[in-house]
């Protein structure tokens, strides 16, 4: 197609990357870049106002290369320039005509500037017969196009029928067309008139087609309001030719059934004007439109909230206590701030309730005493589980704009207990995700807050409910996870893991009970059973596993009609001991140290031994605490004198946990067992250390004491080492731990090493 002459020129270089300019085209543009200025006032000085102007590649890259730039470009006339009072350039430019860019260079003088060598192609030839086709089919649709397109200014076709060329009109058409940028730059780049005015024809055929339907669509939606309107007229006639005769209709009878509920709802006034508004949308609203059932669904919604609907609370401390006594052993922290509350309560009615978070391992009875809480105080209780809730709208709700939408969990709850004083139990609060979803913790500030609870808006309800009078309790696992500005309003009460006689008491006052009532029997199990299925089939802080033993057992017995069993029968019905607590003397360097995870309190073993890499190397799931307790125990033993790494290198092993073992408190166990090593001395398995040291050897102070000695006491411990600061903590001890376990304080290091290392 192409026949002329060439002609090869140096050119400044613009990079526009938002703006695209055409040939014949005219467009104002400002500067503020002091490279684009540069560029302005060179071709302005040298190349008598002309610049290249093209588009990088990838206008998303802020400092484009050479070989990110296209090999075509538009030779483009700066028509004027002003400088502005803030130094910015104001630029007139004007398209001439595409050009091909052979290379581009930097200039000389300032290489920060590119020159372009541009190639441009003057065709010297009469219009083709396919060529003269296409501009009366692209004149012919323009027109079409401006007649059905108000947007479309008429101008475009005094600049069309001026012009001779095929070229010349699709650059015309293009500059007024509302076309995304990626077209507009195929346009910018595309030397071929004919393929140009082809893509051009498409793409008006396209909006046409695009207009038509639209028409069609309004036409049809013109016709459907039209009907509905019509429909609306004729069931008005039909309502007041039954009001004349006396007879009514089923829509009128619900919308009059509907009106006296909500005359006779016990709720706030903006509540009523709201359902009053909502029944006279129902009203009027065709019972062909899809919003009907939406709207007799919100009204439904809000006439079961039970705004003004109490349960009657108990408020003797003596029945309250002999319900929770009932149904759970021990717990005494839970239920001595129930009762609090409740003769509290009794003083003061407007006494704001508490937020209590019950924090203990699982299978300890956390839900099942909030459960009981429930029934003590006569109220009605309803759990939500938080484990995994990442999406906030599952407590709030969604707004009724999004179908299916309907209220949040809450506001659910109580339409469930139709009061507005449930116990509300939000399981797991420490298993909440925070996502691009949403922050659940946030969400909960409202909703636990009595000083905001009192105005809780659901997104579905839209309406305030008071939520002051409900009691929340919350249960986690571990503290440490609840999210801290939810931690700082909890009142936290820990629960402690359960003794070996404690769970012994425990089966046979309330498991049992509630196995037997299940089958329908009447069994009696010895306590030396009981003790031995706790000794050597479980190894847990609650009861969880040990009712799922218990009921067992009692299937056993009830399908085989046996009355009485004896510990030796366990191994027929549970199988081999899956424990024991044989007391073995640990190897040189094994040691006995007690953690709390989770999900209870566990005893390890750090065990210590040498190696040839004059190292230290540390196995085992271990946190980063963990090893900075270590190098704080090697630092304080290279204080003394009683290890040089440098010599000998050491293996240090931690075992006895599925979990990250991490935290300070074993360090003195740590210190023990490199001792033990050291001096090759053995040190007892029914012995276990608890402390922090410092770099002096000073022994701290640890959390969780009572937890920990449980533990011990559970696995056979009998002798502990435990801080001076810790004495306070033993009075929360059971007594017979106190009388079968040796307690021995220390405050320093020194002390530990003389019971344990001391010379014979």
């Amino acid at each position: 197609m192409f026949g002329g002459r060439y002609m090869k020129e140096n050119i400044p270089v613009l990079l526009l990357k938002k703006l695209t300019i055409l040939p014949s085209q005219e467009v104002r543009i400002e500067l503020n870049n002091e490279l684009s200025k540069k560029v302005i006032d060179l071709s302005t000085i040298e190349f008598s106002n002309k610049i290249l102007i093209v588009l990088p590649s990838n206008t998303l890259e802020e400092s484009p290369t050479i070989t990110d730039l296209p090999k075509s470009g538009v030779l483009t006339l700066i028509n004027s320039k002003i400088v502005l009072p803030n130094n910015n350039y104001r630029v007139v430019l004007k398209g001439l005509n595409r050009v091909k860019i052979n290379n581009y260079q930097s200039y000389p003088n300032d290489k920060s500037i590119l020159i372009g060598n541009a190639k441009m192609l003057y065709i010297d030839k009469g219009e083709t017969l396919e060529e003269t086709a296409l501009r009366k089919r692209l004149v012919s649709l323009v027109n079409t196009y401006i007649k059905i397109n108000p947007e479309i200014d008429n101008s475009i076709i005094t600049k069309i029928n001026n012009s001779a060329s095929l070229g010349d009109i699709t650059d015309i058409v293009v500059t007024f067309l509302r076309l995304p940028k990626d077209k507009k730059i195929y346009y910018m780049n595309e030397f071929d008139d004919i393929l140009r005015a082809k893509a051009l024809i498409k793409e008006i055929n396209i909006e046409l087609e695009i207009f038509k339907l639209d028409g069609k669509i309004e036409k049809e939606i013109k016709e459907s309001f039209a009907k509905e309107q019509k429909e609306f007229v004729i069931k008005e006639r039909i309502r007041k030719l039954n009001e004349e005769l006396g007879v009514s209709s089923s829509k009128e009878t619900e919308l009059n059934d509907l009106k006296d509920k909500i005359d006779n709802f016990n709720c706030p006034e903006e509540v009523k004007r709201k359902l009053s508004n909502e029944l006279q949308r129902y009203e009027y609203t065709p019972a062909s439109s899809p919003e009907i059932s939406m709207i007799r669904t919100y009204i439904d919604t809000l006439l079961s909230l039970p705004y003004n609907q109490s349960s009657t609370e108990e408020t003797s401390k003596d029945k309250i206590r002999k319900e929770l006594d009932k149904t759970h052993y021990g717990l005494e922290d839970v239920k001595t701030r129930i009762i609090e509350y409740a003769v509290l309560k009794k003083n003061n009615p407007d006494l704001e309730n508490p937020i209590i978070c019950l924090v203990g391992a699982p299978g300890i009875g956390k839900t099942s005493i909030a459960r009981t809480i429930a029934t003590a105080l006569k109220r009605k209780f309803t759990k939500i589980s938080l484990g995994g809730l990442n999406d906030s709208s599952e407590l709030i709700g969604h707004r009724r704009t999004y179908l299916g939408s309907a209220p949040g969990k809450i506001i659910s709850s109580l339409i469930k207990c139709e009061t507005n004083n449930p116990v509300i139990l939000l399981d797991e609060v420490d298993k909440l995700v925070k996502d691009y979803k949403g922050d659940p913790a946030s969400v909960l500030l409202d909703i636990l807050d009595s000083k905001q609870n009192k105005d809780f808006t659901d997104n579905y309800i839209e309406e305030a409910f008071d939520l002051s009078k409900c009691l929340f309790i919350l249960t986690a696992n571990d503290a440490k996870e609840i999210p801290s500005i939810l931690r700082d309003r909890l009142e936290l009460i820990y629960l402690p893991s359960y003794t070996i006689y404690d769970k012994k008491d425990i089966a046979s006052m309330y498991l049992l009970n509630t196995i037997c009532s299940k089958y329908n029997t009447k069994l009696e199990i010895n306590e030396d059973v009981i003790l031995d299925i706790i000794k050597y089939y479980t190894v847990e802080s609650g009861v969880r596993e040990l009712n799922r033993l218990l009921d067992k057992v009692v299937r056993y017995l009830v399908i085989n009609k046996i009355k009485e069993i004896t510990p030796s029968d366990l191994e027929i019905i549970l199988g081999n001991k899956l424990y024991t607590n044989d007391s073995k003397t640990n190897k040189v360097g094994e040691v006995n140290i007690i953690g709390v995870t989770p999900f209870g309190g566990t005893m390890l073993k750090v065990q210590a031994a040498y190696n040839n890499y004059n190292s230290l190397n540390i196995t085992g799931n271990v946190g980063d605490k963990l090893k900075d307790a270590v190098n704080l125990c090697l630092a304080y033993l290279d204080s003394e004198g009683l290890l040089d790494l440098k010599k000998k290198g050491l293996y240090l092993n931690f075992s006895g946990s599925n979990l990250t073992i991490d935290g300070a408190s074993g360090s003195v166990g740590i210190v023990t067992s490199i001792l033990s090593l050291i001096n090759d001395k053995e040190i007892s398995s029914d012995i276990a250390l608890i402390g922090n040291i410092d770099l002096y050897g000073n022994i701290l102070k640890v959390s969780k004491l009572k937890e920990k000695i449980i533990t011990a006491y559970n696995a056979g411990i009998r002798t502990i080492y435990l801080p001076q600061g810790n004495i306070e903590d033993e009075k929360d001890l059971p007594l017979f731990i106190l009388k079968e376990m040796a307690l021995i304080h220390t405050s320093n290091y020194s002390e530990i090493k003389k019971y344990l290392f001391k010379k014979k």
